[in-house]
């Protein structure tokens, strides 16, 4: 799989996952593997020698570069990447801090990424790839970036709001009401880059990927590659707490449920925890610590709770008030594994997944 500039030896991407989920250890132990490998970029600061209580913004990009740094001392020459969130209040910075830093490929979601290359305007041979859930999302950047900025998107990462973790692109009452079909929109997207721009560009499938079979359904269904972050959780080298790791391997199906983020979004996580998240919120934190989202019902009403710092608390250890998101395939994990491993599985020609390991 060919995005932009950079062939990827894999077609798979490792989904961005913040708090610090998905840091520089997995995300350099994907790309050591032959698969493109994303740090998430949000509240990085947080958990890092940078952040001294109340610098949380000039913190925020020292802590990526170093992250980025890390994970190509895994893998030199391997694709390695940022998930920025649109929704987040320094997204400019971080999506410069990513070019800076090295980022080969940036996958942005949780808000349409209208002014992406703008902010890269610098560094030309970093993949653009926005995440989307429907055609008319795909449309209106692709119109945007090209009157705007001459440019068009690398790849697109269609996101299923019925199966994925974390922030979802869609209303919290049409997930699950059975209406949208994801791969019906990844060829819809496909079609609409072919047609109206001649554009033959991979059109990845995210949401819902746990296995092999999983895989080839996608590629069979019209995907030109998948994201996947859940199955990477429960591995060595993610770079989340064991606790964390342990709760998804103690979960069943029924703990994974919908919750509103502050951010305004939708998203999926082990859900029984919710109310002990916000009493712990309200408690100890009664004010916004950080202002890390534009736009926040905790910062402005004391709404719900402080969500980058309840994932922040999830990824050290503290499963009790910190919120664990997953996708819907959580509750499959039952051991801790390798990524090596992984790549073997999903893999017929795993020689190189395997050598690697």
């Amino acid at each position: 799989m060919r995005i932009g500039k950079h062939h990827v030896t894999y077609p798979l991407i490792q989904g961005g996952m913040g708090v610090r989920i998905s840091g520089y250890r997995l995300a350099g132990n994907v790309a050591l593997c032959g698969g493109v490998g994303l740090i998430a970029t949000a509240g990085l600061g947080l958990n890092s020698p940078h952040f001294k209580g109340d610098n949380y913004f000039a913190a925020e990009p020292l802590a990526l570069k170093d992250e980025l740094a890390k994970a190509y001392a895994i893998a030199p020459d391997g694709i390695i990447g940022t998930n920025c969130m649109v929704a987040v209040t320094d997204y400019a910075e971080m999506v410069k801090a990513s070019c800076e830093g090295g980022a080969k490929i940036i996958v942005s979601g949780a808000g349409l990424p209208m002014n992406l290359p703008e902010l890269t305007a610098d560094w030309p041979d970093v993949a653009l790839v926005p995440i989307v859930s429907s055609v008319k999302a795909a449309e209106l950047i692709a119109r945007k970036w090209h009157k705007a900025y001459g440019r068009l998107p690398d790849a697109v990462v269609v996101e299923d709001p019925d199966t994925a973790g974390g922030h979802l692109g869609e209303k919290l009452e049409n997930i699950g009401s059975g209406n949208y079909d994801q791969y019906a929109t990844v060829r819809g997207v496909k079609a609409y880059f072919l047609e109206t721009w001649g554009l033959d560009i991979p059109i990845i499938a995210a949401g819902g990927v746990w296995d092999r079979a999983d895989f080839d359904a996608a590629l069979a269904q019209g995907a030109d590659g998948v994201q996947m972050a859940s199955r990477f959780v429960c591995t060595e080298e993610c770079d989340a707490d064991h606790a964390f790791k342990q709760a998804y391997i103690d979960c069943v199906q029924e703990d994974i449920g919908l919750l509103m983020s502050p951010a305004g979004l939708p998203g999926r996580a082990l859900v029984a925890n919710v109310e002990d998240i916000r009493e712990r919120d309200l408690a100890l934190t009664p004010v916004c610590p950080t202002g890390c989202l534009k736009r926040c019902a905790y910062k402005t009403d004391q709404e719900r709770f402080c969500i980058v710092h309840a994932l922040d608390r999830a990824q050290r250890g503290d499963v009790a008030t910190g919120l664990i998101f997953c996708g819907t395939n959580a509750w499959k994990a039952d051991r801790i594994e390798t990524v090596a491993g992984i790549f073997a599985e999903l893999f017929t020609d795993n020689q190189a997944a395997t050598a690697k390991g």
